[in-house]
């Protein structure tokens, strides 16, 4: 799957993973999609909710081996 910019939250304990998400939101365009990849278990309800509450879409999920990948596209402005 495409994406824009990687962030690397493996081995981070909530809320870190959604704050690491937050700043690499901030740091692409509308429209473009973040791949962020974390160790944490409840940071697929985590980035769930996450979505849910800002408006930007969760377009994939993946998990592989106790690492969770998510791909987040930033919603327009």
């Amino acid at each position: 799957m495409q994406f824009d910019k990687e962030l690397d939250a493996k081995n981070l304990n909530c809320p870190l993973p959604i704050l690491r998400c937050k700043k690499g939101l901030s740091e692409i365009a509308s429209g473009q999609t973040l791949k962020i990849m974390a160790t944490d278990p409840g940071s697929v309800k985590d980035f769930e909710a996450f979505c849910k509450q800002t408006g930007h879409v969760m377009t994939r999920r993946d998990e592989d081996d106790g690492v969770y990948t998510f791909y987040i596209k930033k919603r327009a402005e």
